[in-house]
């Protein structure tokens, strides 16, 4: 892989962003590393609301989101998406961020992409939405919740995250401070 770069989406890229974000969520979450065994039609129902062309043109026209895309040897490999906050937290306010999902491609991993986009995501989240930055991040995903522990963010709370009806546990994650230590 060469030549890997990063830029804002837009709307030209639904299509590819869709399919990036739910072939990046199976490789994660079911075919490979973690493999929960969803319910094949609460995972349906999952990637239809939350990875369909209609549900990321929504996400990208949205003014208060923001996500980008890393791409090589033209494919897309990477994105991350940030917000409003939206965590089930008590302390969750309204000028609250969250970075909602940053994902590589299998193929991208180990290239510095992440830390790259994590990088993008959080100094963008810090300008724009200067309260604290909240990540909720799988309980059994170890190496991310190293990864947000080394960038000063701590354990607040659990939630449980619908996928269908079934329910991942996830912790929530907050940085009170700048966003890059």
């Amino acid at each position: 892989m060469t030549g890997a770069t990063i830029r804002p989406a837009c709307a030209e890229d639904v299509a590819a962003l869709a399919a990036l974000k739910r072939a990046t969520f199976r490789q994660a979450f079911v075919d490979g590393g973690f493999h929960i065994p969803y319910p094949a039609d609460d995972l349906a129902g999952f990637e239809r609301a939350s990875y369909s062309v209609e549900a990321v043109a929504t996400e990208l026209a949205d003014p208060q989101r923001m996500q980008w895309v890393a791409e090589a040897d033209g494919r897309f490999i990477g994105y991350a998406h940030v917000g409003p906050a939206k965590l089930p937290h008590p302390d969750v306010s309204a000028g609250d961020g969250e970075l909602y999902q940053l994902y590589l491609d299998d193929a991208a991993q180990g290239l510095g992409l992440g830390r790259q986009l994590l990088d993008i995501a959080l100094d963008h989240l810090a300008a724009a939405r200067p309260g604290p930055i909240w990540i909720g991040v799988w309980s059994g995903n170890h190496r991310a919740q190293a990864i947000y522990a080394k960038r000063g963010f701590v354990k607040v709370g659990d939630y449980r995250f619908p996928v269908g009806e079934w329910h991942d546990d996830e912790f929530i994650l907050r940085h009170e401070g700048a966003a890059r230590d």
